[in-house]
């Protein structure tokens, strides 16, 4: 068995303002060189509801589909299939939870799950993503400083 990635981080800030930096002003933050076109102006989209599509839309409008939504609980909790770089048929699992830890101190953890279903894969795809994982959060922390 593949064990999942568990990151879990606090951030300085308010439960709303990591949810909405994560989810609607992901844009901002997550690098092009971690999409699928490698663009630099790249728009990334998370629909905000159960089987919202998580996508990135190039300048010209070529989309790139990443994933789809599972769960969908403002400001708590962002469950989706993954499968940015692959095909809709190898998806991962993310959770990413938000908790109150003070009144202006977050608790982002995130679960990204679904190794095996992968078969030979599972160990490489879970060692990248670990490494995707360590690449975009930097960007994510800074993100939540900035003003909105």
């Amino acid at each position: 068995m593949t064990d999942p990635l568990e990151i879990s981080f606090d951030v300085a800030c308010e439960v709303t303002h990591a949810f909405t930096t994560w989810t609607d002003r992901i844009t901002t933050w997550w690098p092009a060189d971690h999409t699928v076109s490698g663009e630099p102006d790249v728009k990334i989209v998370i629909e905000g509801r159960v089987a919202g599509r998580i996508f990135e839309r190039t300048v010209t409008g070529v989309e790139h589909d990443w994933g789809e939504v599972t769960q969908w609980r403002p400001p708590t909790l962002l469950s989706y299939r993954w499968f940015l770089g692959a095909t809709r048929d190898a998806a991962t699992h993310v959770t990413v939870s938000f908790v109150r830890v003070a009144d202006d101190v977050t608790r982002v953890q995130i679960e990204h799950r679904g190794w095996d279903e992968l078969g030979q894969e599972a160990a490489a795809r879970r060692d990248r993503n670990q490494a995707g994982w360590d690449a975009v959060l930097g960007h994510y922390r800074a993100a939540l400083v900035e003003p909105s």
